[in-house]
């Protein structure tokens, strides 16, 4: 990659790891988020740069970030660099650094936030500061947001914003933000593998609510509310489904084809068993499903009489929540237990096009920095905040610059969150060359 004036990378590797670490050392777990300070963080050091910044409270001690690079217009609509400043909760005692710390061991940054999404943050932050260092002609505006909130479904975050503040989203002819990233190997074979998402998977949460006869917790239950919930959960684990093909899925297979990692699509049996190397892999071909709450009883020698779980369930797009929460019961098959959809209704998943002027640019840099790159199209397997701003209109792309490890990817939401020195330095250059091509004007 070329830049009308060298930049001398070692300094802004060290520059970025350094504002990554004092990021992270800032807590917004969320609830309660307090994303106040990370906004006010990031505002101070865009301030530093000469870079003018909003600062929006969307609730109290909530706010987002926003700051702009203005351009002459020639390329049409701005260009938006997206993320959050929330991240889930972290049990330190599961953790063997510190969640808030920012240690540096083993050539990684450890800290909740790292991967999701404080990283890709600096990247873009840095994409913004190197845009104005390097006096960047721009022809379009570059503009940056942070906002709070999008680990709780950004009622205060995004679509606060859309709703209280749409000016900021007027203009805007892409944004990229997260939900993919690259992969440094594909079932057990090296490669160098950049997802980029352009749609993301559907959530069709199921609550399970079992029935029974309560009663006293020194007599044999015959008729256990717990135990036909376990029974039904057991079903459900047991449900096997297999992947699933969609135009989007084949579409997937057949670049992987094409670039020599799966050697015949059709064979089934082959295709699963090199998608099963990865849980994210899995994930990105199956509709998927976790329990992830359980309630039952109040005491231990009351036998209640009714018990609930909440499972969380992705749909592949395309496919009907109805039909989904109808299939579970049938594979729950006990007329005393009751399956039904957490949220009766849903926002149509949309899909952004892939043929674009961003696409063309990620995977023009991507190939120049990897010879052997393959870039191709996917569907997020996490919600993200881009499905906010698809409707608007806004062609928006989940991009992570970097080759995350399956390590790495296994730490989101997990303890010991993690992001490589490498892939740090990786993410602010390539995310800088894509941002300089996409809003430079032509020589």
């Amino acid at each position: 990659m070329t830049n009308p004036t060298p930049i001398a990378w070692p300094a802004v590797h060290a520059e970025a790891l350094a504002v990554l670490r004092d990021y992270l050392r800032i807590d917004t777990s969320n609830p309660p988020g307090n994303e106040a300070p990370a906004a006010r963080f990031l505002g101070r050091l865009l301030a530093a740069e000469g870079i003018e910044c909003e600062f929006i409270e969307t609730a109290p001690g909530r706010e987002a970030v926003v700051a702009r690079l203005r351009g002459d217009g020639s390329r049409g609509g701005a260009l938006m660099l997206a993320n959050h400043l929330d991240t889930v909760p972290a049990e330190a005692e599961g953790w063997t650094a510190p969640p808030f710390a920012a240690e540096v061991r083993d050539g990684r940054v450890y800290g909740r936030g790292a991967v999701d999404m404080k990283g890709t943050g600096v990247m873009h932050l840095f994409a913004m500061f190197l845009a104005k260092r390097q006096h960047v002609p721009l022809a379009r505006d570059l503009v940056f947001l942070a906002a709070p909130d999008e680990e709780l479904g950004s009622s205060v975050g995004v679509t606060w914003l859309i709703r209280e503040r749409p000016d900021l989203f007027e203009g805007v002819a892409f944004a990229l933000n997260e939900g993919a990233s690259g992969i440094p190997e594909f079932a057990g074979r090296p490669a160098h593998l950049f997802e980029v998402a352009v749609t993301e998977k559907e959530l069709a949460p199921l609550r399970i609510v079992a029935t029974g006869t309560p009663g006293h917790g020194s007599k044999p239950a015959r008729d256990s509310a717990t135990v036909r919930l376990l029974d039904a959960l057991d079903r459900l684990r047991r449900w096997q489904r297999g992947i699933t093909y969609t135009p989007e899925t084949r579409a997937y297979l057949e670049r992987l084809h094409e670039a020599g990692l799966i050697d015949d699509i059709d064979d089934r049996a082959g295709v699963e068993a090199a998608i099963g190397a990865s849980p994210d892999t899995v994930a990105a071909f199956t509709n998927t499903l976790n329990v992830t709450v359980l309630r039952a009883g109040t005491q231990s020698n009351v036998v209640p009489g009714r018990a609930e779980a909440l499972v969380d369930c992705r749909l592949l797009p395309g496919q009907s929540r109805d039909a989904w929460a109808a299939e579970a019961a049938a594979i729950v098959d006990d007329p005393l237990v009751q399956v039904t959809l957490e949220y009766p209704t849903s926002a149509p998943v949309v899909a952004s096009p892939w043929d674009t002027e961003v696409t063309r640019v990620i995977t023009e840099v991507l190939t120049e920095t990897f010879e052997d790159a393959v870039v191709l199209p996917s569907s997020s397997i996490v919600g993200t905040d881009n499905r906010f701003m698809r409707p608007l209109g806004i062609p928006s792309y989940g991009f992570i610059p970097c080759l995350l490890s399956q390590e790495e990817r296994d730490g989101f939401h997990a303890h010991d969150e993690f992001l490589t020195v490498e892939n740090l330095n990786l993410g602010v250059e390539v995310m800088y060359e894509v941002v300089r091509r996409l809003c430079e004007a032509p020589h």
